[in-house]
């Protein structure tokens, strides 16, 4: 066993002295980064013992509906919300979706970005109650200098936006676990930022917490940007403040399309965060299973900011660590990172709240965008709203194939977005493409040959069809 013990501390003696030599990080980051390795090495990782996993009451995941309604008056609810700020997780890029820069500039609908939509919602609070909410967006070195761009067009709004940057952390290389920018590999590709669980150190380390702390905010409501039903919830504040919550993680009710999302589980008498990365290989199933586990975490996250302040200068935050394995240029490299869902367990009377599944609504594809594009929903001041008239309280599964992966392909092959109202479920692969004023109703096969190319006429109404070819039609 000592040897093994040696080789550890051996490894991390020659990655600290090599990470020493790194210029282009602070030195808070190269401290949280060796921190985060020894942790990793020391095999510190909890296993969860499955046994004493229990089912959360409704005291520690409360039901939306029993959440006291907010004070109506005016001048009350403007205290409530000058106790606040919103974080919007800006890190990701749109690369997925085919697209440069970051993922906040894509445009949603009506011509406007996420980020377009996340000002416009915040100014209207704003204006509306007088009250002065501000704008975090935590980049990455990935997003900082588009967004520093793109944030000027926004200069003549009502908000305080503040941008800060997550930590950049060296790649380890496998074979030799030394940092991959000592090998040469000075540009990007030799760094990563180590997941959203980095929100609370490099919200301290940015300077931007005590700036917050004194201007007298209580609360960050953290989200990711592109999660168009992460809005303000007065209701949800009010709760917290009252009861003095110092980190509340929002669930909703799993569907079978969100079996690999993380759960709330009660565990040794505290709530805490249940990834699929945890879970034994004989229990994935049951942890898939709607059955025994209901909910899953939308990441969005109240959280206080006191309580932050207090946990990161105890540096008590030793989130569960998530090893991401990736190749740059045929090295096969490893980097850790932390989830920031995951910090529920160290603030006291954390809980979750199981809101409606409107306050998620991510854009991950453009499957997402066809949804949020079309009749289904419309937009009321920044305000991303579903259509009454759809009876089914679920959205329609959609399915499209890889002609349709980027945003530019996706909008080229739809002349306009068909009504999708009545829709159950759409499948579209092969060389596709649609007309203007199509109505897509239950459960909807087009499939193209290969070769072939079909074309969806102009008005045309499918209803429970498969379509192979234009016979079909």
């Amino acid at each position: 066993m000592a040897t093994t013990a040696v080789s550890v501390d051996e490894k991390l003696d020659k990655l600290r002295a090599e990470v020493a030599k790194l210029d282009q990080i602070s030195e808070n980051e190269k401290s949280g980064f060796i921190s985060l390795v020894s942790r990793y090495l020391s095999g510190e990782a909890e296993q969860i013992e499955w046994s004493k996993i229990q089912t959360p009451t409704d005291e520690v995941v409360v039901p939306y509906d029993t959440v006291a309604s907010p004070p109506e008056d005016l001048e009350e609810t403007k205290k409530l919300l000058d106790k606040l700020v919103v974080l919007k997780l800006n890190g990701g890029l749109g690369t997925t979706m085919g697209c440069t820069g970051p993922k906040s500039v894509i445009e949603v609908r009506n011509g406007f970005t996420f980020l377009d939509l996340i000002v416009i919602q915040i100014e209207s609070l704003n204006k509306k109650y007088g009250c002065n909410v501000p704008l975090l967006l935590m980049n990455s070195f990935n997003t900082h200098d588009d967004t520093q761009k793109i944030v000027e067009k926004y200069s003549n709004s009502n908000i305080e936006i503040h941008t800060f940057n997550q930590s950049q952390y060296p790649r380890i290389v496998t074979e030799d676990f030394l940092p991959l920018p000592s090998k040469g590999k000075s540009g990007k590709d030799g760094w990563y930022p180590p997941g959203h669980g980095d929100v609370f150190p490099s919200l301290n380390n940015s300077g931007k917490l005590d700036i917050l702390l004194a201007q007298g905010k209580e609360y960050v409501f953290v989200a990711n940007s592109d999660n168009l039903g992460a809005i303000v919830d007065i209701k949800i504040l009010n709760h917290l403040i009252n009861n003095q919550n110092e980190y509340c993680m929002e669930v909703t009710p799993k569907t079978l399309a969100d079996v690999k999302g993380g759960t709330l589980i009660s565990y040794e008498g505290r709530v805490q965060l249940l990834e699929i990365a945890q879970v034994p290989d004989e229990h994935v199933n049951e942890f898939k299973s709607i059955e025994k586990f209901k909910i899953f975490n939308t990441n969005n996250l109240w959280v206080n900011l006191k309580a932050i302040k207090r946990l990161v200068e105890a540096e008590a935050l030793k989130m569960e660590i998530i090893p991401n394995p990736k190749e740059v240029d045929g090295v096969k490299v490893l980097q850790l990172e932390t989830a920031a869902g995951a910090a529920i367990r160290f603030f006291d009377k954390a809980i979750g709240i199981n809101v409606p599944r409107s306050r998620f609504l991510p854009v991950k594809a453009t499957s997402d965008l066809l949804l949020v594009q079309s009749d289904l929903y419309t937009l009321v001041d920044g305000f991303v709203i579903r259509n009454p008239s759809r009876a089914n309280p679920a959205n329609p599964s959609i399915e499209l194939g890889p002609e349709f992966k980027k945003v530019a392909n996706f909008l080229a092959r739809f002349k306009s977005i068909p009504s999708i109202v009545e829709l159950d479920s759409l499948k579209v692969s092969g060389d596709v493409w649609f007309g203007s004023g199509i109505t897509l109703k239950g459960k909807v096969t087009i499939i193209a040959k290969p070769g072939v190319k079909l074309e969806i006429p102009d008005g045309d109404v499918l209803e429970n069809k498969d379509v192979n070819g234009p016979e079909d039609l």
